[in-house]
């Protein structure tokens, strides 16, 4: 039987799974993923815990504790989410030691709220550090303009960062900027860089969906054989950066100190529109050092019909740079779509969290009223953020 995730894995794609619930926890799925599907990484978001959250019992117990002692619903927000995100961690461990510390890895968010607020978000980044308390975690920071001071400072105090939101090249290049510096006040501040681990998370089919968008409404042929081309080329562009910077005698330097280099984390991986291939994402991005979560129903495909091959990206960049040009020649301007991707990012993860927050409210009353299930309450915040948020 062909291991399609194990050939993904061998041409250097580590597989993380992009969702997190205590019931995959408790179940033993996602012990089961890691062992039988090459699945070396959870990336969770606000919208996944708001679903999680009203689809499981377990963590009713935990809710009527919480009301009993009055906490507030920030506090008990927190208290949910990294008490998964830690459970996650240790499921991860095995994966996190084989590879020396680069896979295993389990990221948890920032109050994405702070995303405009530099100072707030470090300081919510050293919380979640010392609340989860493993070495495998990843901080995810939002690659805005006040984020980028915040992942070089996080950093700096030695903790690992998944830069999450990267929709455009211009920004990814200054989010690897900020993984540098980061990295070289860590070595000033006696960290050992071995133990600090990042990846930058560049969106891929939103990508698609705004272009395509914008080219529906022009209308022609020229514009229609565009559809679908611009988040794979995007990412291809990416990593040509990428390899750049990491072959840079600034990184060189830290290398040789013992970092690992940040990996692209290819994000939002699943298709938006039915007319493309379930695992577009995952076959067109096949290169070396790179991360791609995906929702379970894309591992499972490619699992079932994924192709893999040795290298779909590093061939390609010219290809890539026509389609650009192309685009261009059509009058989609990308910067504005990147401009745009970001703020509706930004936005979306915001709602989400706002409705994930409405959501342990409601399971907080419920609970203190000893009326029914405490998390049922907050099942249609959970619907509504899932229909607001987006992956990674």
């Amino acid at each position: 039987m062909t291991d399609r995730l194990g050939d993904l894995s061998a041409a250097g794609v580590a597989v993380w799974l992009d969702d997190l619930s205590r019931t995959r926890l408790s179940s033993g799925g996602l012990d089961q993923l890691r062992r039988e599907k090459h699945v070396v990484g959870v990336t969770t978001n606000p919208t996944i815990f708001a679903k999680a959250l009203g689809d499981a019992a377990e963590y009713d117990w935990q809710l009527r504790d919480l009301a009993a002692r009055g906490v507030n619903v920030e506090e008990a927000v927190r208290m949910l989410t990294t008490y998964d995100v830690r459970w996650a961690c240790d499921v991860m461990r095995p994966a996190y030691d084989a590879s020396a510390g680069v896979d295993g890895r389990v990221s948890i968010e920032v109050d994405p709220r702070l995303a405009h607020e530099t100072a707030r978000t470090v300081a919510e980044a050293k919380a979640l550090w010392w609340l989860v308390d493993r070495p495998n975690l990843f901080i995810k920071i939002p690659a805005t303009e006040a984020g980028l001071p915040a992942i070089t400072a996080t950093l700096a105090e030695g903790i690992s960062v998944n830069v999450t939101l990267i929709f455009g090249l211009d920004r990814y290049s200054q989010v690897m900027d900020a993984f540098l510096a980061g990295l070289e006040q860590a070595k000033a501040n006696g960290h050992d860089l071995s133990k600090i681990g990042s990846v930058a998370s560049f969106f891929v089919s939103r990508v698609d969906t705004e272009v395509d968008k914008r080219l529906e409404k022009i209308g022609s042929a020229e514009a229609k054989a565009l559809r679908g081309k611009a988040a794979v080329a995007n990412a291809r562009l990416a990593y040509e950066r990428y390899s750049a910077v990491f072959s840079s005698d600034r990184w060189q330097a830290l290398a040789d100190a013992g970092a690992h280099p940040q990996r692209p984390l290819w994000a939002s991986t699943s298709t938006k529109n039915p007319d493309y291939r379930d695992v577009i994402y995952v076959e067109e991005l096949i290169a070396p050092g790179t991360v791609n979560t995906m929702p379970e129903a894309v591992v499972h495909a490619f699992a079932e019909h994924g192709e893999t091959h040795p290298d779909t990206v590093t061939g390609a960049y010219d290809d890539a740079r026509e389609v650009f040009t192309g685009l261009a020649a059509l009058g989609v301007d990308m910067s504005d779509v990147i401009a745009t991707l970001e703020r509706e990012g930004v936005e979306k993860f915001e709602a989400s969290w706002v409705e994930l927050l409405d959501g342990v409210r409601r399971s907080l009353t419920s609970a203190g009223k000893g009326s029914g299930r405490p998390g049922q309450a907050a099942k249609d915040s959970g619907r509504a953020a899932e229909k607001a948020g987006g992956n990674a």
